[in-house]
């Protein structure tokens, strides 16, 4: 039974790839394929004997390919070959210890997993789902999928979407830098009028002025030792320098302040904040000190519409976020679960779906060659005549396969699903399924194997249009 699931019409889906969990950076970034070689990548993928579709996801954590194939080991073969062949100093030998190989439903429940960003580095992540989106379209412009990929990987956004609609995954920040922002939108609802004012140059300052800025802060105002790095920053931010000696004048300016610098002592301290938050009229002013050691006296905590939150204020609720986004990562997994078994029964009655029509087929044919044979010796019935004995025999007929149909179609999804299909064929002589080919079949299912633009605007109404190039992580 487990056959059944993992393959359609004599076609298995298999997937292979490396990710950050099983190779270290210098292979991944031999493996990686830029996107202008993207197109030459799937048509040499699509060359390889028994390799019917493909599709390939190339992204700083992950190099994959998800393809269909005749026979699961030799299209491992070919695919490990593909790869190795991507970078020429590389064998597939070197390979091997880094790759993972998934077929049938773990190949699917892999590609649902990787699209909700339950595989990446950080969990809940939003950028890998643009990737297989974007890698999708690619492989639709080149016709190297067909219907079963099509099918499968426009699943897969749909399930991405859902995860994020259903579950609060990527709702809880998980890094320091973007908590910090999650922490200002609590106290300012609204960030767009509110200016920043970054207090030295950290890498986690600048991380963080990004994440702000994204969420809609306009105004940032930046200031260090060096004139010419607050300058250099300031512009990178479109933002306004501020000289290091006038920061503590300037902060009243500021929504929030941001402090990041390497200094040994405290720079802002109780009065600083005092008087600032005076010039402001108590309007709430919110301080981040993510400097080691601290560069923001803790008193200022006790000056009222003053919150002072510092690195281990952060860390807290980064490791309390990570927690709750491990639970909403395991609803997560088991809508994955679900989904994978809805493709099973579509892959499942795809199966079906030729041996009914190679049946019809066979008893109208048997039935027409009966009539014309019988019509031939009655030459002298009548036209309502003989469309009476047409009628009774396409009567006859019907009654004597429809019990067979819907047997066939009743038990497509059970685990004798394969029996009864192999039985019905030869039970009626209706040949080998794999004869035709897969597309052949999937015509008679009311499928198009290589549309391309219909398939690119049923994904845009499924998920935003995402051309991010930062990695899934």
């Amino acid at each position: 039974s487990s056959r059944v699931t993992d393959r359609c019409l004599d076609m298995h889906i298999i997937a292979v790839g490396l990710s950050h969990k099983t190779a270290p950076v210098e292979i991944r970034e031999k493996l990686a394929i830029p996107e202008s070689r993207m197109g030459e990548a799937l048509a040499r993928l699509c060359s390889y004997q028994g390799v019917r579709e493909g599709i390939l996801l190339s992204t700083c954590n992950r190099v994959e390919v998800y393809a269909v194939v005749d026979e699961i080991e030799s299209g491992y073969g070919r695919i490990q070959d593909f790869l190795a062949d991507a970078h020429l100093s590389l064998s597939s030998e070197q390979l091997t210890p880094h790759l993972y190989w998934h077929e049938g439903d773990r190949a699917i429940s892999h590609l649902f997993r990787v699209a909700s960003s339950l595989d990446s580095m950080i969990v809940g992540e939003s950028q890998i789902l643009g990737q297989i989106k974007e890698a999708f379209e690619v492989a639709l412009t080149h016709k190297a999928t067909g219907i079963i990929l099509n099918k499968v990987v426009k699943k897969a956004i749909s399930v991405a979407k859902r995860v994020r609609t259903e579950t609060k995954i990527s709702e809880m920040a998980v890094s320091v830098s973007y908590a910090a922002v999650e922490l200002a939108k609590k106290i300012f609802s609204d960030l767009s009028d509110k200016t920043v004012l970054l207090v030295g140059a950290g890498e986690m300052a600048k991380l963080a002025a990004k994440h702000f800025i994204a969420n809609g802060v306009r105004h940032v105002r930046v200031t260090t030792r060096s004139p010419q790095h607050a300058l250099e920053l300031a512009n990178r931010f479109d933002g306004t320098p501020v000289p290091f000696e006038e920061f503590r004048e300037d902060m009243a300016s500021a929504d929030i302040v941001l402090v990041s610098t390497g200094a040994a002592h405290y720079l802002v301290s109780e009065d600083d904040v005092q008087r600032s938050v005076k010039q402001r009229m108590n309007r709430p002013m919110f301080l981040i000190d993510i400097s080691v050691p601290r560069n923001i006296d803790p008193a200022v905590r006790h000056v009222d519409n003053a919150f002072l939150f510092d690195i281990d204020d952060l860390k807290t609720r980064v490791e309390r976020n990570r927690g709750e986004r491990l639970n909403e990562a395991e609803k997560a997994e088991r809508m994955v679960v679900d989904e994978v078994g809805i493709v099973r029964q579509w892959l499942q009655s795809l199966e079906v779906t030729p041996t009914i029509v190679a049946l019809r087929a066979r008893v109208e044919d048997i039935k027409q060659a009966e009539l014309d044979k019988t019509l031939g010796r009655l030459a002298n019935l009548s036209t309502p005549e003989r469309e009476l004995v047409e009628a009774m025999a396409s009567s006859i007929v019907n009654k004597l396969i429809h019990n067979t149909m819907m047997t066939l179609k009743a038990e497509v999804n059970s685990s004798e699903g394969t029996a009864f299909i192999e039985a019905a064929r030869r039970f009626f002589n209706l040949g080998d399924p794999a004869a035709s080919n897969v597309n052949d079949r999937a015509s008679s299912a009311s499928e198009t194997c290589h549309s391309s633009q219909e398939d690119i605007q049923d994904v845009d109404a499924m998920t935003p249009r995402t051309r991010s190039k930062m990695p899934d992580r």
